[in-house]
């Protein structure tokens, strides 16, 4: 038992060391509860995902300058983007691009119209992250390495691949959090099979790497 509980307060620091300001929150695979801490994608959709970030981050950057501070989240190829534009052409843009983009299934455009939010405030956003996804890790039956959480303002977002019940405890984790004023999920809701599948082969199937959990 206190074997378990510091490996889940390691597991508890990585996940605090390795919040970012854009919002992506991975987790590396730490032996404390490989049930509770394995992601549910496969690494090839872990890769695209990745890819996916990086693309749309760029040209985002590129094409918009000052002019946007676009955060890119990709989970399971679904993507979220958060931040604040200079007008209502640019978040139009933003999103025509990222659902132009291969391997995107789908697209949340969460863009406030409005100014560039300041260095402040992202800390803020690191920091209100970092707690809700702390409480997660301590709570029995979560998989939250199968999850992302982003922080705007006092809106928090959340992805990943959960059972109807994983689901409603994770939202009802974020919405008890201080600070918090909306929460709203994007999860790909899976069936209790699929789940004991996933977990009984410890990560997604990787005889296809690309193809995402089968879903409810």
């Amino acid at each position: 038992m206190q074997i378990q509980t510091l490996s889940k307060l390691f597991v508890a620091i990585i996940a605090v060391s390795q919040l970012s300001a854009c919002g992506v929150i991975a987790v590396g695979g730490v032996a404390a509860s490989a049930t509770v801490l394995a992601d549910r994608r496969t690494p090839g959709v872990q890769a695209i995902d990745k890819g996916i970030e990086l693309q749309a981050s760029g040209s985002f950057d590129k094409t918009f300058g000052d002019s946007a501070h676009i955060n890119v989240t990709s989970f399971n190829q679904k993507v979220l983007l958060t931040g604040e534009v200079k007008d209502a052409a640019i978040k139009a843009e933003a999103e025509k691009y990222a659902k132009g983009m291969k391997n995107v299934r789908s697209v949340f455009n969460e863009l406030i119209i409005g100014p560039n939010s300041t260095y402040t405030m992202r800390a803020n956003d690191t920091y209100l992250e970092s707690k809700i996804k702390t409480q997660m890790i301590f709570t029995e039956q979560l998989p939250s390495n199968s999850m992302a959480i982003v922080a705007e303002g006092s809106s928090i977002y959340l992805m990943g691949i959960l059972t109807q019940g994983e689901a409603d405890l994770a939202k009802k984790i974020a919405s008890n959090t201080n600070g918090v004023k909306d929460v709203y999920a994007y999860f790909d809701i899976i069936s209790n099979a699929e789940k004991v599948r996933l977990e009984k082969a410890g990560k997604a199937d990787e005889s296809q790497p690309t193809s995402p959990p089968k879903f409810q």
